[in-house]
């Protein structure tokens, strides 16, 4: 167990950091229209269409706790 703890979790650790300070790193690598940010728009054909006049249906009983 104090292998583990000294040697392999610090290394895992390690390599985490190393992986993601890499994929951070590579946008420096990417052409210019790649690396800025995904355009927020809105599509007009994926807006999913619902009834607004549906009425909530909720029955609570008559009010008696039935005890």
């Amino acid at each position: 167990m104090t292998f583990f703890r000294q040697y392999i979790t610090p290394l895992l650790i390690l390599l985490v950091f190393l992986v993601a300070l890499v994929a951070v790193s590579a946008r420096i690598f990417l052409p210019s229209d790649m690396a800025a940010p995904a355009p927020i728009e809105e599509v007009e054909g994926a807006m999913i269409q619902h009834p607004i006049s549906t009425p909530l249906a909720v029955h609570f009983g008559s009010g008696s706790t039935g005890v």
